[in-house]
């Protein structure tokens, strides 16, 4: 399998040409740093996301609770973690870090709340 993915952890945006298997990389080219070296390898076999969005707040129609993952979620649980995120509404007051969504998905994350709502 081959791929060719676009590195973002600096702003050089360096294309990086990775080959292997499901389960360990045979080739990787095209990064200028080890930093990029190591975020091709992880994209090729185990791409991960932050996930931010926003959650229903009850008795507030016009008011959404902004809120993200602790840390990233494997990339093929993002559409599961969204459709339970969907379906949330939180109470005020909520402080910023609270926990809104414990290990979503079982994947170990929790989501918590980036603003307060008093």
């Amino acid at each position: 399998m081959k791929k060719e993915i676009i590195c973002t952890v600096c702003p050089m945006g360096c294309r990086i040409h990775v080959e292997g298997t499901e389960d360990s990389v045979t080739s990787i080219e095209g990064y200028t740093c080890k930093r990029g070296e190591e975020y091709g390898r992880q994209e090729f076999l185990h791409p991960v996301r932050i996930l931010t969005t926003t959650v229903k707040v009850e008795g507030r129609e016009d008011h959404l609770l902004p809120v993200r993952s602790e840390q990233p979620v494997p990339k093929e649980l993002v559409m599961d973690c969204m459709e339970v995120i969907r379906k949330q509404t939180v109470k005020a007051p909520v402080a910023r870090y609270d926990v809104i969504v414990p290990d979503i998905c079982g994947c170990g994350v929790n989501i918590v709340a980036t603003g307060n709502i008093g």
